[in-house]
């Protein structure tokens, strides 16, 4: 059986509809729906069964991905074994980071790895959490950076391992010469009269802060929905809005803002997340341990107010 048409079968079961598969794989609906007809010609047993809009696996189809995910481990295993067999460290590694953390950490862990290992080509992609852990379980990626508000943390997942990174600490992001800028500390409550800036291309990131005002009893009255953090900050530096956000966002000095810690204080976990049959594989072991040293290095002192 082709290994390609069987990780399609696989992410097709993940996935339940031809059209998430195909935008998942990069590929037309008409070319996975011909490789999943050309695997059941293979396997000669029908593998799933068309439902509504979507499919599901037929018992088959189920026993089959069972064995697919131990023959993928097994791949990448055998990946991992070869790649120690060079004589350096070499190739293409593929990451994934939601933007903060990206750049916080990952743009100088990527510099570092370049002057150490000249011939390994990082390549880092954004997307959020819960889309990175998709993209690792699809093999379109080899680490996913993750955080703990976006995605619920399995530490026994039969396929991916994870390893912690940082812990992030939130706070209120307000213009210098804002009243609440003089407070040591924030609640979500002392924010209810304020006009509120936010980025939308984190969905998660929005949702959480937007169900932490609607637990104080209020919903934020948003006058700026950003594609982009720079524009949460123009817009909180201009006097238009506050807004609440990541310490990972103070790395990097912000004009025009003042950053006050949000009480009671809110931390989420970042982590490293990888293929369970690549711990091994040396590419992945470096970009692991240069990230958590990097990590350490930029984020090891508290984060204090801009």
């Amino acid at each position: 059986m082709d290994i390609t048409r069987l990780r399609t079968l696989r992410e097709l079961a993940r996935c339940g509809t031809m059209a998430a598969t195909a935008e998942s794989l990069h590929l037309t609906p008409s070319a996975v729906s011909q490789q999943v007809a050309q695997l059941e010609r293979e396997a000669d047993v029908a593998l799933i069964e068309r439902r509504g809009r979507g499919v599901v696996l037929t018992p088959a189809g189920e026993r089959l991905v069972g064995h697919v995910e131990r023959i993928l481990m097994v791949l990448d295993e055998a990946r991992s074994e070869l790649a120690q067999l060079r004589s350096e460290i070499a190739g293409e590694l593929r990451v994934a980071a939601f933007p903060s953390i990206a750049v916080a950490v990952v743009a100088e862990t990527v510099r570092a790895l370049r002057a150490a290992y000249p011939r390994l080509e990082v390549v880092v992609v954004e997307l959020e959490p819960q889309e990175s852990l998709g993209a690792l379980a699809a093999w379109q990626i080899d680490v996913a950076v993750i955080d703990d508000l976006a995605v619920e943390l399995n530490e026994k997942h039969e396929n991916y391992a994870q390893i912690p990174l940082t812990q992030d600490l939130l706070h209120v992001l307000l213009p210098t010469d804002h009243p609440l800028a003089a407070r040591d500390g924030l609640t979500i409550a002392d924010l209810r009269d304020e006009a509120w800036a936010l980025d939308s291309t984190s969905s998660s990131f929005g949702e959480f802060i937007t169900n932490l005002c609607r637990r104080s009893g209020y919903a934020p009255r948003i006058n700026a929905h950003c594609a982009g953090f720079e524009m949460v900050a123009a817009m909180v530096a201009s006097g238009n809005s506050i807004s609440v956000v990541s310490g990972l966002r103070l790395v990097h000095p912000l004009h025009g803002v003042t950053a006050v810690r949000l009480l009671p204080g809110i931390q989420r976990g970042v982590f490293l997340a990888y293929r369970k049959g690549e711990r091994d594989h040396p590419a992945v072991n470096v970009f692991l341990d240069e990230a958590v040293y990097t990590a350490d290095k930029v984020l090891g002192q508290p984060q204090s107010n801009v």
